[in-house]
């Protein structure tokens, strides 16, 4: 009993040990292959695809955020609407699984005639 626990927590250090040298072998190796030809477009900071600007307060519009939270309701969607579908087809889940479906059709209508999806 005593020699299968030592052979399992010796199997875990040496699986964490090869993890963890595979891990540092290949970021100290991509550091010495890996091609270092740095420009100022390269190494400049990204920022939603603006050039940088210098103050970062700097107020965004809110459309912006709108699209964002548009992206975030619809992604919820693709990743509860499969797995309802597939899962739970009972009367119950059939119900709720409409009501999720409304819910957010109902916020898509009303961010849709609010004009948050014209860009003008």
């Amino acid at each position: 009993m005593r020699s299968d626990f030592l052979y399992e927590v010796r199997s875990f250090f040496l699986i964490v040990l090869v993890a963890f040298g595979l891990g540092v072998f290949i970021f100290f190796a991509s550091a010495f292959l890996a091609p270092s030809t740095p420009n100022l477009e390269k190494i400049s900071a990204y920022e939603c695809g603006f050039e940088p600007f210098d103050d970062a307060r700097a107020r965004f519009d809110v459309r912006f955020y709108l699209v964002a939270l548009l992206f975030i309701i619809f992604d919820l969607e693709v990743a509860f609407l499969f797995p309802t579908v597939v899962s739970v087809l009972g009367g119950t889940g059939l119900f709720t699984f409409f009501l999720f479906l409304f819910i957010l059709t109902a916020g898509f209508v009303y961010e849709w005639s609010q004009g948050a999806l014209q860009w003008s």
